[in-house]
Formats: C-alpha cells, sequence, structure tokens
C-alpha cells in the first residue's frame, strides 16, 4: 500500500516522543520508560485523523495467529505484567505455549514464520490478556477491512496478501516507535527484533536475561535479534 507521508505529523511526534522518552529512559531505566511511553503512544493512536476508519475491533483475532516481532524491552514490560495480573493457573498455560511456540519457530527464517499460522500465546477465548501491555507491533497493526486480515490467515502461505491500513494512523505509530526505539538506542540498549514467544523462553529460562539488558548487553544468549531500521525517525 502506497501512502504520502505527512512530514508535519510525523516530525512532531519523533521530536516530541524523542525528546520525552530521553529524558525518562535516563531517569526510570528503560522498562519504566517504555510503558510510560506506551500510554502516550495509545493516546496518539486514538487522536489520529482516520482512526475511525479501523475495521478492528473486540473479539477480532485473525492476527493473533501471526508471528510478532518484539523489542528486549518489551518482553520484561509483558513478563512484569504477566507477573502481576495473570491468575498463576493463566501464567501456566500461556508458559506451556510460550515453550511450545518457540521450539516450533526456533531456526525457522522469518518467511517460512510468515507462511504460518501460530497461535498467540496471550489469546484466550478470542481475547488478549495482556491487552494493555501488548507489544508495539500488536498495537500499530489496524485495519480498515477485516478481509485482508481473513485472507492473510485462510492463506497463510500468500505473502502477497496486503491489508489496507489507515495511512495517518500507521504514520503516527510508526513514528512513535522509532522516537522511543531510537531514544533507547542511543543510550545502548539492545532495540534488536526477536520474535515474540522465542524472546520470552529465552527470558524465562534465563534469570540473567534482564541484568544483561540493564547492563545495556545482549540479553538473550540463545537468539540473534535482527536489526530493523527505523523508517520515520
Amino acid at each position: 500500500m502506497e501512502i504520502e507521508i505527512d512530514e508535519g505529523l510525523v516530525r512532531g511526534i519523533v521530536a516530541q516522543e524523542a525528546r520525552q522518552a530521553g529524558a525518562e529512559i535516563d531517569r526510570l531505566g528503560p522498562v519504566a520508560a517504555y510503558e510510560n511511553s506506551r500510554a502516550r503512544h495509545d493516546a496518539r493512536l486514538r487522536a489520529a485523523p482516520d482512526a475511525h476508519t479501523l475495521a478492528c475491533k473486540d473479539g477480532c483475532y485473525w492476527c493473533c495467529y501471526f508471528t510478532v516481532d518484539v523489542r528486549a524491552v518489551e518482553v520484561f514490560s509483558i513478563l512484569d505484567f504477566m507477573a502481576r495480573e495473570l491468575s498463576p493457573d493463566e501464567q501456566a498455560r500461556v508458559r506451556r505455549e510460550i515453550s511450545a511456540n518457540s521450539a516450533l519457530l526456533q531456526g525457522l527464517s522469518e518467511l517460512d514464520r510468515m507462511r504460518r499460522n501460530v497461535k498467540c500465546p496471550f489469546l484466550a477465548a478470542g481475547r488478549c490478556t495482556i491487552y494493555e501491555a501488548r507489544p508495539q507491533t500488536c498495537r500499530n497493526y489496524h485495519a480498515t477491512d477485516v478481509t485482508g486480515c481473513r485472507a492473510s490467515y485462510e492463506q497463510p502461505e500468500n505473502t502477497e496478501i496486503d491489508p489496507d491500513f489507515a495511512p495517518l494512523l500507521y504514520q503516527t505509530g510508526g513514528a512513535h516507535v522509532d522516537a522511543f526505539c531510537s531514544s533507547l538506542q542511543q543510550r545502548g540498549y539492545d532495540i534488536s527484533a526477536y520474535e515474540l514467544s522465542t524472546a520470552l523462553d529465552a527470558a524465562l529460562n534465563d534469570v540473567e536475561a534482564r541484568a544483561r539488558f540493564t547492563a545495556k548487553q545482549k540479553p538473550f544468549r540463545t537468539l540473534t535479534g535482527n536489526e530493523v531500521p527505523t523508517e520515520f525517525f
């Protein structure tokens, strides 16, 4: 989908978020700063001029079977949310699904991952159990026609399907994430992209992962992350 970039919108978000995120990372640390940034992210998405065009709604979960990339800061925030908000039984179920997904996906190329459906471990009864803490990728996945999402689910091997997105919402979310991640990177933190389940599994099985991240080292010894260039920064 080709879009015309609204430079004023993008530049304004990048400047504001980079300034605020940088100050909070320095003052609060990366995970707390990310959680504050997440609230601003949601507010910006709600305020986007074309937010009203979205087909996404409660109970729609075709995209919850697509694999998702996350940064390490998101992994540790999600684990904190799980420990705080999910029941012991639900945590046990999620951990089992994380482990199963990780075993299935490790070693697959990004293209191979795109060509198969894998249920998100946080999807239960058609709802996201960590919606407040869901990854940035999920926050920025918005479609204006559910037909494309359903087609991608039903034909996972067809990577040519391109769901329709709201252009201004897309730019808003992308600019926000670019600015926050660039602020992390400028301070020496890992911003590599990792597959969600494999990264969660690595963090759950290595108690030193978070300490390495906080010390500005690569957090996951068993994983090689992908560098994702910023799109708008």
